[in-house]
């Protein structure tokens, strides 16, 4: 069998990486999308020396709207062909939402929604024809809860979502498996960007490891699970929500994400 090819977008680090890690210990090769060509290529060198599987990096930044639309042709000229779509890349940004940068939330919507629609479309189209792929989404819990302090971030992960569930039921009769990837607090750099670390959860050090979230994700996608919650207390919450009165929920994702000095003003 002709070894396949695996496509993840925020690659560099995170979740993303942790994933990376996964598809080359099975020996996939790789093409690996992210922002920081620096961090993009040690990842690739890592990759490539430990595992020997052959790595294609494309430094691209999916805040812009023709960005996913240029790494799928640059692809394509490459002459790969791929098997597994990841879309991983995501950021969010913490504060209430009259204070919050609208430029930057319109540039999170298009990077969590729209980079992640159209890489489906173009790849979902592919594996159609080819009656065969695998597509992973990294959602979050957070696209099943209400989530002050993060209102952006949470709607477009209920997008996610909702998205995925239409598009698997579309798709149920194909040999093209789609999986979405739950997780909740996980302990990577996104809170840094999001301007987020003196949130209480994060400040307290909550989260799981974003290796132990990387393969929860790969094997469900491997058996090809629709759905899977990273976590066992993350299922926990997810399952209170639904028994839950909304603004109760709202309320106690508020307290658990309040700023531990007190101002929720962005930052």
């Amino acid at each position: 069998m002709a070894t396949q090819t695996a496509l993840i977008t925020g690659a560099s680090s995170g979740i993303g990486r942790e994933l990376a890690t996964c598809f080359a210990q099975d020996k996939f090769n790789l093409v690996l999308v992210a922002l920081e060509p620096d961090l993009l290529n040690q990842a690739a060198s890592e990759l490539r020396q430990q595992f020997g599987v052959e790595v294609t990096t494309i430094a691209k930044d999916l805040f812009k709207r023709d960005a996913p639309f240029e790494v799928y042709n640059e692809i394509k000229q490459k002459g790969l062909q791929i098997d597994v779509l990841v879309n991983d890349a995501g950021q969010g940004q913490y504060g209430t939402f009259d204070t919050t940068d609208i430029n930057r939330e319109l540039d999170i919507i298009q990077l969590n929604i729209g980079a992640y629609v159209v890489f489906a479309k173009l790849y979902l189209q592919e594996f159609k024809a080819r009656n065969e792929g695998k597509i992973l989404f990294v959602g979050s819990i957070a696209g099943e809860l209400p989530g002050p302090l993060q209102a952006v971030y949470h709607g477009t992960k209920a997008f996610v979502n909702s998205f995925v569930e239409s598009i698997q039921e579309e798709n149920k009769d194909s040999n093209v498996t789609i999986t979405n990837l739950l997780p909740g607090i996980t302990k990577t750099d996104f809170f840094n960007k999001a301007h987020m670390t003196q949130a209480k959860n994060v400040a307290e050090g909550q989260g799981m490891e974003p290796a132990e979230v990387a393969k929860e994700g790969y094997k469900a996608l491997m058996n090809g699970e629709s759905r899977i919650i990273a976590g066992v207390m993350n299922n926990v919450q997810v399952g209170f929500s639904k028994v839950m009165p909304d603004p109760l929920v709202a309320a106690q994702v508020h307290q658990q994400s309040a700023p531990v000095d007190g101002d929720e003003s962005a930052r």
